[in-house]
């Protein structure tokens, strides 16, 4: 008897603890059923039901509406920007990560704490100085004012130097033996042994520049250059339309999740693995 009631105890812990998982979930997924469920509302449906997740009737008058906005030019933008930062970001993130493991030069363990204390550092902070520079240098309201400020990352850097330091140093012994210099090592040995790092840090460039916001904001004011955080952003602000005009924020807002989630659903099982590359003793 007692094993059965100890076995009973550890049934009832068991499903109240999958019970309050669940309850988490729902509490966490909620606001995107929610976002999901009023995009196919009417404006009349939204205001009526503001929480309830399924509209009452299914229509794509918000699509509709979306597709007549600058939407087009918003989502062009957002790939141009997303496309340039990534790429960006795994090159020069990937050399100095690399710089600041391998290499030895003076000042290097200070760069590295500086480096460090950047991510430190609000974002919010950097705005202003960034508007001067760009004004300063004639590149505000152009398309590398939006790129140049965004294609380096503290802690992309931070990132790549960890993930170089897991590599034997043997295998770089082995081809400068062959004649390697230093940028053919990185480059043709190194560099794709670091897929798993390269893949995370693709994903994590491409959602930061894809969704970045206050820094796109301060490199342009032409509404030509909007991308679509700007663009939402004028349509949650009534900017371009009278009205609550819900259906059409969340349509917009469910639109902008969609590429960010394939790219991450896509790639998310090669997240730093760590153990590839390794050599086999």
């Amino acid at each position: 008897m007692r094993p059965s009631a100890q076995k009973r105890r550890r049934l009832a812990g068991r499903t109240l603890l999958y019970l309050a998982l669940v309850l988490f979930a729902v509490i966490y997924i909620y606001p995107f059923l929610l976002d999901i469920g009023t995009a196919f509302k009417t404006e009349t449906d939204a205001a009526a039901h503001p929480l309830s997740p399924l509209p009452q009737h299914w229509v794509l008058t918000a699509f509709s509406e979306l597709a007549q906005q600058d939407f087009a030019r918003w989502l062009a933008n957002s790939v141009v920007v997303a496309v340039f930062v990534t790429l960006g970001r795994i090159l020069f993130d990937s050399m100095a990560g690399y710089a600041l493991a391998r290499l030895r030069f003076r000042g290097r363990s200070g760069l590295f704490a500086a480096i460090i204390a950047v991510m430190a550092v609000p974002g919010v902070v950097l705005l202003i100085p960034t508007f001067l520079v760009l004004k300063q240098l004639n590149l505000f309201n152009t398309y590398p004012g939006m790129i140049l400020p965004l294609m380096t990352d503290a802690a992309g850097v931070f990132i790549m130097r960890q993930f170089f330091l897991t590599v034997p140093p043997a295998i770089e012994e082995a081809a400068r033996i062959d004649g390697a210099g230093i940028f053919r090592t990185y480059w043709s040995v190194v560099l794709p042994m670091a897929r798993p790092a390269l893949i995370t840090l693709m994903i994590l460039s491409f959602q930061g520049s894809w969704n970045n916001f206050s820094m796109i904001l301060v490199a342009h004011s032409s509404p030509s250059l909007d991308t679509l955080t700007t663009g939402v952003g004028r349509l949650v602000s009534g900017q371009l339309g009278a009205g609550s005009q819900y259906p059409l924020q969340l349509a917009a807002a469910l639109a902008m999740t969609i590429p960010v989630a394939v790219v991450f659903f896509v790639f998310q099982k090669y997240i730093m693995r760590t153990g590839e590359g390794a050599v086999k003793e």
